[in-house]
């Protein structure tokens, strides 16, 4: 089958799909980004930063493993860590072991402050989510994300 010049095969099926994953992502980040900012004066890749130190062994990581887990590279995980250090957020030690080696920890105030932020986060994914799933084109994603992962979390059936 032929439609406009292009083959519809799994190739373009996957381009049509991964086109929704990408709106949807965008409109969700962009709401809770704008929400963050508003509300606690902090972006949603510092959010995600002192999420994932709260969460760490001794609310510390190195700097490489933080950029894994956050989706940046090395020299965008510094200047981040730098905008935390200067907001008191957080602060910066050598691996007693490895003086090349670089860790991140949270401070009391960047646990504050991750905790305060959270709701802000949570009640507006839900929202983004809830208003694409009014939108028939990513209605199905939204679907996708909420139940699949929902049975996955509540174990095998």
């Amino acid at each position: 089958m032929r439609t406009d010049g292009l083959r519809w095969d799994g190739l373009r099926w996957d381009g049509l799909r991964w086109d929704g994953i990408v709106t949807l992502h965008g409109r969700v980040e962009q709401r809770i980004a704008k929400a963050l900012q508003r509300r606690h004066g902090i972006g949603l890749s510092e959010y995600r930063a002192l999420c994932r130190l709260v969460d760490a062994d001794d609310g510390e990581l190195r700097m490489q493993e933080l950029a894994d887990l956050i989706g940046l590279n090395q020299s965008s995980v510094s200047r981040l860590v730098t905008r935390l250090e200067n907001a008191g957020l957080t602060r910066r030690d050598h691996c007693p072991a490895d003086r090349r080696g670089v860790y991140t920890q949270i401070t009391g105030e960047g646990r504050a402050v991750q905790d305060k932020a959270s709701p802000t986060y949570h009640a507006e994914l839900t929202e983004a989510l809830d208003e694409a799933a009014a939108d028939p084109a990513l209605a199905p994603l939204v679907h996708l994300l909420r139940t699949r992962w929902t049975r996955r979390a509540r174990g095998p059936r």
